[in-house]
């Protein structure tokens, strides 16, 4: 604090006189007989002397004002008391001159404490007049509210507060103090930011604002006097009630007449300002997550808020770091991308508006950061009046029986995000991904070809009453959306078509346990306690063969930041929704730092996004595509894309990710009440899970460059290559013999080719040449003639041609 020069014979008579003062004012409180005696007035000195010198000052409560990521779109306030500091000389002069001419005339003349008004106070106090006066200046009123918003404890508060000689002694004693230690500038400034104005409104920023819907800045004359006149009586004085208006509007005028008697303004101005009608806005300053600037925003800000609560440096308790948000005067720039969360918005309405049972949810994270650029759901983030009910009936019937209402079209349930009872939704075939992932960390390349039956028998044991389990048996026999799709598939052909008979064998291979390690790498969360027992026991997770069709739940948010993690070349960020956040101060904390590391390589991560371009219907030079089951997304969102979709069992749910290098979105549709809902969640219809998530990217990316994605090199696409014999015209059993010699998987194909060869000889092999090591070839079989019998395959995968790819991963009959 600056220091201001003051008399010295003036102050020690000043502390003398309080101290007689003060004598005088306690005795006349206790015994009014001996208030005028010498015992009393020694008393007094000797009491006011040992009186605490040093005002501590605490920082009275500030509003956190929340930006969107262009740092200057409003996305929403938080405070428990409705306040902004301002500088004085952002304050209008009118006002600071109103106020010291409602309570203060003398401020600019006394040391703190004005002599005379003490005296004029005690004699008209003693002498039973009707109106009791006050002695109080606006530096005591200073002193008195930070006393009050420094206390630790309730009873400090009170004890600030109280009517008592004891509370006005300690006042006096400090104001002195402050006098000396601040200049009048800031003894006023400090004053009017901290005075309460009446409806929640605590500094002049915010009463400013409230009723008039401008800054301190602009003032009037007429305005300026309103507001100088609520700090003695905001309740009684509200001009915003019928029954304060009068009494506002005749304390307004009876200021702006001090005004003209201590020569702030003329005469003139004067008449004209009590002239002016009294308009008052009563504006409320919106506060929180269901006030924010679109109502759309509010799971952002929602998602926000819970982050908060989580971070250490905020306080040891969630009370201690809400406390800091809403009291902390932050300027806190999100990470909310407008271009992308308006695009969001839009699109999970488009087609289904917010009184759909099924709830369509869309979230967008930023790859090499981890900032969450949107959330959006055709949901309100609201919560809905018990009073006057506006959600419907649930749609889980056991609940509807109940008439339990379900959380549409208003809920503040984290839907997108999890939490609470929130656990996840199943993902489908979108999971597939982790096994891929997997299998290349185990050194298997893109290029791996398994023959994928129409049904595979495998190795994990399950209920043999489940509808999933070869019949009479205990084991675990997944089959493809579509019987066609079987044949021999690579990792680039079999996550296009996405082949449930590739993947469940392939998992098989690698273990499941290591396909969920790699999920967990990448960003999943087992949050529901039945995933959870899977994944944290080895030998359970051992037998999770349905895991790579997507059984487990998860969040559009972790989904979208798994594929995000692959778009970063293996570099996992954690999911935050800041970018910068600034204290009162202006200073910056480190908090919003993005946390990242690398999780798995950079290789394997781009031979996995070089599959994933393949559903999306893109490819890149080394790219082996064949099928996709979201074709139209490239062509939609026009740069460069990756990414997946999924449904599962029943079409219980449906999900699609797509991604470029500046965005992952993830979108997942389900009925968060019913989860084992009767309801069909579509695809690429106008109330299914794809039109919203590839709308959204398409918006997000408008205005940027596309950034073409890595292609992968090396053994990681082709794997450790070996001749394949040559086994032409051989008999089918010693062709297969030396193949497999070779170290090959050999498979003997159904049909028959045109070859010289007799029928019924091997007529030659399929690939020939050379292929992976451990990889499948198809032994083709001679027609015995030159002419082809059967037209040959020549997609690749085995399928007839024409036929169309399946989409999803249901754990029965998963697709």
């Amino acid at each position: 604090m600056r220091k201001r020069d003051h008399n010295v014979l003036t102050n020690a008579a000043s502390l003398l006189i309080c101290g007689l003062l003060a004598g005088v004012v306690v005795a006349a409180a206790a015994f009014p007989a001996v208030a005028m005696s010498g015992l009393a007035a020694k008393a007094g000195a000797e009491t006011f002397g040992a009186l605490p010198k040093e005002l501590m000052v605490g920082l009275p409560p500030q509003i956190s004002h929340l930006l969107a990521s262009d740092a200057k779109t409003p996305l929403a306030i938080m405070y428990d008391e409705n306040r902004r500091n301002a500088k004085l000389a952002d304050i209008s002069p009118y006002m600071q001159k109103a106020i010291i001419a409602a309570e203060d005339h003398d401020f600019y003349k006394h040391n703190g404490v004005d002599l005379n008004g003490i005296a004029r106070a005690f004699v008209n106090n003693q002498s039973g007049a009707n109106s009791q006066q006050g002695a109080s200046t606006l530096t005591m009123q200073y002193v008195r509210l930070a006393i009050a918003y420094s206390a630790t404890h309730p009873a400090d508060v009170v004890a600030a507060t109280e009517d008592t000689s004891a509370r006005k002694l300690k006042e006096m004693r400090l104001a002195l103090q402050v006098d000396k230690e601040l200049s009048k500038d800031e003894i006023l400034e400090r004053y009017l930011n901290i005075a309460a104005f009446g409806n929640g409104a605590y500094g002049v920023y915010a009463a400013s604002q409230v009723y008039f819907g401008k800054p301190p800045s602009k003032l009037r004359i007429d305005e300026a006097a309103m507001l100088a006149g609520m700090v003695k009586a905001p309740t009684t004085n509200d001009p915003t009630t019928k029954a304060g208006y009068p009494l506002a509007l005749a304390r307004r005028d009876y200021i702006i007449g001090n005004m003209v008697d201590i020569g702030a303004i003329t005469k003139e101005e004067g008449e004209a300002a009590k002239a002016t009608k009294m308009v008052v806005k009563d504006k409320k300053t919106p506060n929180g997550c269901v006030a924010t600037n679109k109502k759309e925003w509010g799971f952002f800000c929602d998602y926000f808020y819970r982050w908060w609560l989580q971070q250490e440096t905020f306080g040891s308790t969630s009370y201690d770091r809400e406390r800091r948000l809403k009291s902390g005067g932050y300027t806190i720039i999100t990470t909310l991308d407008v271009q992308a969360q308006n695009g969001a918005d839009k699109a999970v309405r488009k087609g289904l508006g917010v009184n759909s049972k099924a709830a369509r949810m869309v979230s967008a994270i930023e790859p090499g950061t981890g900032r969450v650029r949107a959330l959006a759901v055709n949901r309100n983030f609201k919560i809905d009046d018990p009073k006057k009910p506006q959600n419907k009936i649930n749609s889980d019937p056991a609940k509807a029986k109940k008439k339990i209402r379900g959380n549409y079209p208003n809920t503040v349930i984290p839907l997108l995000t999890g939490g609470g009872d929130i656990k996840g939704y199943q993902a489908g075939s979108t999971f597939k991904i982790f096994t891929i992932v997997a299998a290349l960390e185990k050194g298997i390349p893109l290029s791996y070809t398994i023959n994928s039956p129409k049904q595979f028998k495998s190795e994990y044991i399950i209920n043999s009453s489940s509808n999933a389990a070869c019949p009479g048996t205990h084991f675990y026999c997944p089959t493809n959306s579509v019987e066609s799709m079987a044949g021999v598939h690579n990792m680039w052909s079999a996550f296009g078509s996405s082949v449930n008979t590739f993947f469940v064998p392939l998992q098989q291979q690698v273990g499941s346990e290591n396909v969920i390690k790699a999920a967990q790498k990448l960003g999943i969360q087992f949050r529901s306690a039945e995933d959870a027992k899977f994944a944290n026991n080895k030998e359970a997770a051992h037998q999770w063969g349905a895991f790579t069709l997507g059984v487990s739940a998860t969040t559009p948010l972790d989904l979208a930041n798994a594929y995000a993690t692959l778009a970063a070349d293996g570099n996992y960020c954690e999911p935050i929704p800041v970018q910068e956040i600034k204290g009162p101060d202006g200073k910056k904390l480190d908090i919003a730092n993005p946390r990242c590391e690398q999780r798995i390589s950079t290789e394997v991560a781009r031979a996995a996004v070089d599959a994933a371009r393949c559903p999306v219907g893109d490819r890149s030079s080394t790219s082996k595509c064949v099928g996709a089951t979201a074709r139209n997304v490239r062509g939609i969102v026009g740069k460069p894309v990756a990414g997946k979709s999924g449904t599962t069992d029943s079409e219980k749910t449906s999900s699609l990710v797509a991604m470029t290098k500046q965005y992952a979105v993830a979108g997942i549709q389900a009925d968060p009440d019913w989860p084992q809902t009767n309801q069909k969640m579509g695809h690429d219809v106008s109330n299914g899970i794809n039109p919203p998530v590839y709308e959204t990217l398409r918006d997000a990316m408008k205005g940027k460059k596309g950034i073409e994605f890595t292609p992968p090199s090396g053994k990681i696409m082709e794997g450790d290559q070996r001749s394949i014999p040559d086994v032409k015209c051989q008999d089918l059993e010693t062709a297969k013999n030396r193949l497999k010699g070779a170290g090959f998987d050999v498979v003997v194909s159904s049909s028959r080719v045109a070859s010289s060869c007799a029928a019924g000889k091997a007529a030659g092999t399929s690939p020939n040449g050379r292929t992976i090591k451990g990889g499948v070839v198809t032994i083709e079989v001679s027609s015995g003639s030159n002419r082809p019998v059967t037209p040959p395959n020549n997609d690749g995968t085995g399928n007839a041609p024409g036929t169309p790819p399946g989409q999803g991963g249901r754990p029965g009959r998963p697709g």
